[in-house]
């Protein structure tokens, strides 16, 4: 990934969620086998208390819990709301269950602004589970949680802890057996060596200097992903700075992911340069190239004991790759030098999962596109990666959509290859910041340590929803790339300066960033 700056188009205005209705007595809380109206169908609009479901608000709130029209796939829909701030829980207390696990499912959306929002699962037995609201204020989003059941009953929850005029509508939910979670939370550390090098220095949260793998590893990373150029100008990012960044990702047992741009420089939708050292080359003998080098990177690495787990065949190659001879105006060229790179991991290890990567997160048609060619020319993958920022790439919903169309169409497990998000939007060095205006911002997901940290968790949920269990997970984007002077964006100039340190999971203090507990997520 490397972006220029770009327009982030205008956000939808969110919708009226409805007024707050009369309040009604709570209901004695009722036991179900199974989940009862979680369609909110069985009393219409302006219910306070929907049959089957109780309501409760410590605050006498409990007209901020009602029914309305406007379902998601049928007529009502339950919301939370009111003019002024409100708690309030609409739950449903299900006894007589076989004990195993099990996954709720909700479709939400939210205006956002509250303290919290989410649906739970408690009183199950084991620790309850929760699931936040995204901020969505158009399209809906299918969450889900999951929860071993040790007790024969469980308590489904959804709960709002919100300022005047917030809201969130919930619809659709099911209950059914399955557990739910994330294989992948991991983050790209391609900067990390070239930053040691030039005196950056990380901590923990409590500042103690340390090493930042550690650090990562500490708060739940388990995969971490490096680039590799051919003959970069610098001399990192190179063959011999990934078997170094390899063996200290292994020794922190995690998981390995090396991204093959096959260029000297950032391959991304705008660029994909052949490497100088195969300028010239026929479209035979660039198919030999992807080859040999790809087995010579991965094929070093298995012999020093640090076997890629997964690798990328090309970075965001919306475009193709190896421009122009393997561009998307050539398939069948372009899917001879992708079958030569699947070929060549799969020589030096069967068991190392190749996925294709493309910048495509919210680009639905885009998206079925690239891979309907893909298949048709007989391309071989094994999982699909998508870059889905979302100052760039669509709506949480159209992420979602995407994700899911690509999962299901292609049978293939899917990820995000890179998101990232700001957690301030001023610049620690004198190069601007890709993104530092509060107008480039998500709304609903403000430039601070909290917003991060839920953007990377809402992210992270959706992925989680995928049906299927087809959802691998997350990978956050250069983690590691703080402040330092020489470890800019360009390997030619080393005055260039970084864009993206604002975007960082370290802090300008250089200590870690709480939004870490993102990698803690189920």
């Amino acid at each position: 990934m490397f972006h220029p700056r770009r327009t982030l188009r205008t956000l939808l205005l969110p919708l009226a969620a409805g007024l707050a209705l009369t309040v009604l007595p709570a209901q004695t809380a009722q036991a179900a086998t199974t989940l009862t109206n979680g369609g909110f169908e069985t009393d219409g609009a302006g219910t306070a208390t929907p049959s089957g479901w109780s309501t409760y608000s410590a605050a006498g709130q409990n007209s901020a819990s009602f029914t309305e029209s406007g379902g998601h796939a049928g007529s009502y829909r339950l919301s939370h709301y009111s003019a002024s701030a409100y708690k309030v829980e609409t739950y449903q207390y299900l006894s007589g269950l076989t004990n195993g696990n099990y996954k709720l499912t909700a479709w939400v959306r939210s205006g956002g602004g509250q303290n919290s929002a989410y649906i739970a699962l408690k009183n199950c037995g084991s620790a309850e589970q929760r699931t936040a609201v995204p901020v969505s204020s158009s399209g809906w989003i299918r969450i889900v949680t999951s929860i071993a059941v040790t007790n024969n009953q469980c308590t489904i929850s959804i709960n709002s802890d919100a300022n005047a005029g917030n809201w969130i509508n919930v619809d659709d939910l099911t209950f059914s057996s399955g557990s739910t979670g994330l294989s992948i939370k991991g983050s790209d550390v391609s900067s990390l060596i070239k930053s040691e090098a030039l005196g950056g220095v990380y901590k923990n949260s409590s500042g103690t200097t340390q090493d930042a793998l550690a650090v990562l590893k500490n708060a739940g990373q388990n995969y971490a992903r490096v680039k590799v150029w051919v003959n970069p100008a610098d001399g990192y990012n190179n063959k011999a700075r990934v078997l170094a960044a390899a063996k200290r990702i292994k020794a922190q047992g995690t998981k390995l992911l090396v991204d093959f741009h096959y260029s000297d420089i950032w391959a991304d939708p705008g660029a994909q340069t052949v490497p100088a050292a195969w300028a010239g080359h026929s479209y035979s003998q660039l198919k030999t190239d992807v080859y040999n080098h790809t087995y010579d990177v991965l094929n070093a690495l298995k012999a020093q004991g640090t076997t890629a787990d997964m690798v990328q065949v090309g970075n965001e190659i919306n475009g193709g790759m190896l421009w122009s001879t393997g561009s998307t105006d050539n398939w069948s060229q372009l899917a001879g030098l992708l079958n030569s790179g699947y070929d060549a991991v799969k020589a030096v290890n069967s068991g190392t999962t190749v996925a294709l990567h493309l910048a495509k997160g919210g680009d639905l048609a885009g998206t079925r596109w690239w891979f309907d060619n893909a298949v048709s020319n007989g391309v071989k993958f094994d999982v699909i990666g998508l870059s889905y920022y979302g100052y760039w790439h669509g709506t949480l919903a159209d992420f979602q959509t995407t994700l899911d169309d690509a999962a299901s169409r292609y049978a293939k497990p899917v990820f995000v290859a890179e998101t990232a998000y700001p957690f301030r939007l001023d610049s620690e060095d004198s190069h601007e910041n890709i993104i530092d205006l509060s107008s480039e911002l998500v709304s609903g997901y403000p430039a601070s340590v909290a917003g991060q940290t839920r953007w990377m968790n809402d992210v992270a949920s959706i992925v989680e929803a995928v049906p299927n269990g087809r959802g691998l997970g997350v990978f956050y984007w250069e983690s590691t790339w703080t402040a330092v002077t020489g470890n800019g964006w360009d390997p030619t100039d080393a005055g260039s300066g970084n864009g993206w340190e604002n975007q960082a999971l370290f802090g300008y203090d250089d200590k870690a960033l709480s939004s870490m507990s993102w990698f803690s997520h189920r």
